[in-house]
């Protein structure tokens, strides 16, 4: 029992007391400080207040600086430059006009920096360019044009690891072949208008296989670095486009 009444005179010096509901209720006592309940107002009282708090309002408030790859406060965007969504995707129009153009013109040195790009965007148009014209001409013969495609590019690709001293990508043997099968699309465009089954269609078919061949030999030999290999090259990829020719002719 002495602990307990300890306990309560040190409690009561402390100027707390327990409610009849057993809480603990602060109370201040008004002769300490009278100057706060003299008139009803709060008085200003020097020593009570932070020294920290003395200092003079400068009317700026903090502001967190704001975070690169952030929106700013005006709505003007902070975005860090992305690159193009096409980009990401791996479609890069420049280079898809740049293999188009060396293959139109097959006498034109072939940039073995973009020619060893694993770009199938063209090829796939290509393909389908060249099953549509054969469906204007009435032949449907996608399930051929798409099978004959990956089995000689398949082929194509077995034989340049061969004899090639350098690593070949399957992605890059196919974008080479679909992109020099642009002028076997052109011939079956040709084929809408006029037949083929004769002396002219023969010579274009002929004209068609050789300039595909050798666009597709040129570029192999300047990107794999198989000089003096271009017709052993040639041989095969003419082989495979032939094939093409004689859907696009009967």
């Amino acid at each position: 029992m002495g602990d307990i009444q300890q306990f309560e005179q040190d409690f009561y010096q402390t100027r707390y007391y327990i409610d009849d509901q057993g809480q603990t209720v602060a109370y201040y006592d008004d002769s300490a400080h009278p100057a706060y309940y003299d008139d009803g107002s709060q008085a200003f009282m020097p020593d009570v207040l932070d020294p920290s708090m003395e200092q003079e309002y400068t009317g700026q408030f903090y502001q967190p600086s704001v975070p690169s790859g952030t929106l700013g406060e005006t709505g003007t965007d902070f975005v860090e430059e992305e690159p193009p969504l096409l980009e990401e995707l791996g479609i890069n129009f420049d280079h898809i006009w740049q293999k188009t153009l060396t293959v139109l013109n097959p006498f034109k040195p072939a940039d073995g920096s973009i020619m060893n790009e694993t770009d199938l965007t063209g090829p796939v148009i290509f393909c389908i360019a060249l099953g549509v014209t054969l469906m204007m001409a009435g032949k449907a013969h996608f399930g051929y044009v798409y099978g004959t495609s990956a089995t000689g590019c398949t082929g194509i690709y077995i034989l340049l690891t061969l004899m090639s001293s350098l690593a070949v990508s399957f992605g890059c043997v196919a974008s080479v072949l679909g992109y020099c099968l642009l002028p076997m699309v052109v011939l079956s465009a040709f084929a809408v208008f006029y037949s083929l089954q004769g002396v002219l269609g023969t010579v274009l078919a002929l004209l068609g296989i050789c300039w595909c061949s050798f666009s597709a030999s040129k570029i192999f030999s300047s990107t794999l670095a198989m000089e003096g290999q271009q017709l052993l090259v040639a041989y095969p990829c003419a082989l495979l486009y032939g094939l093409f020719a004689l859907l696009t002719v009967f």
